[in-house]
């Protein structure tokens, strides 16, 4: 069973694929769309959960996600026409690094998907080559909540303390106009969720393949949490504009 594959069961019951709350990402899309006209792209977009309540929520808006996975692609296409909103999405399977588009964006999200760009820094310049004058990026990124251990450091890498990440962001050129920071209540739930429904599907195909092997990631994952970086590790989003170009 690939990582995608596994990513994708994991998150069956947290489409969102990242640590925040419901009522967090609502504000997060109201302070990001406040006008309801926007053109929305996410670099990373997974099963386009933050695009497609964008979308359903105002109906003005046009969007487009690009993400590696076609399982998530295809999730996030069948999820958009189920709820009416199939005409304002367009999904691109490539790298989110490597997209180009000549029309810019009022709003570039990408939430959990520094990865994809190596670092919280390289993601804010790849979004900056897509924004409009004026407009905004929606960033989520881990950072160290206290000291990391070294097996934190070897899951996460070169992650910054809360202050220390804001200060390089603003050094780069940005300027937090709003941000949320995932409670404990949330940085679980999506864990517990994560681990959750990976098990239960395990659990549920017995006969399958791929069954011993979810069970195992999902296990190996919930003691990596516990017994790690869950007493650590954080996760900020952040609504930023350009201080100057």
């Amino acid at each position: 069973m690939n990582r995608e594959t596994i990513s994708h069961l994991a998150h069956t019951h947290h489409p969102v694929a990242a640590p925040l709350g419901d009522a967090a990402v609502a504000r997060l899309l109201d302070r990001a769309l406040p006008r309801g006209t926007e053109r929305v792209l996410d670099l990373g977009c997974g099963p386009g959960e933050w695009l497609l309540r964008a979308l359903h929520e105002r109906p003005g808006v046009h969007a487009v996600g690009v993400d590696v996975s076609r399982t998530a692609l295809d999730r996030a296409a069948d999820a958009a026409q189920a709820r009416g909103v199939a005409d304002r999405l367009t999904l691109h399977e490539r790298p989110a690094a490597d997209h180009t588009d000549p029309h810019p964006y009022d709003l570039v999200l990408s939430i959990g998907a520094c990865h994809a760009f190596g670092g919280l820094l390289p993601t804010l310049d790849a979004a900056r080559g897509h924004l409009a004058p004026g407009g905004h990026v929606l960033v989520g990124d881990g950072y160290w909540e206290h000291p990391p251990t070294p097996g934190d450091l070897e899951d996460f890498g070169p992650l910054a303390d809360l202050p220390t990440t804001v200060d390089q962001v603003t050094a780069a050129g940005w300027t937090p106009v709003y941000g949320h920071l995932s409670t404990r209540e949330e940085r679980d739930d999506y864990e517990w969720s994560w681990t959750g429904s990976l098990a239960a599907w395990a659990l549920d195909h017995p006969g399958h393949p791929g069954s011993a092997q979810a069970l195992d990631a999902a296990n190996g994952h919930r003691t990596e949490w516990l017994r790690g970086y869950r007493a650590t590790w954080g996760f900020v989003t952040l609504l930023l504009r350009r201080t100057a170009d």
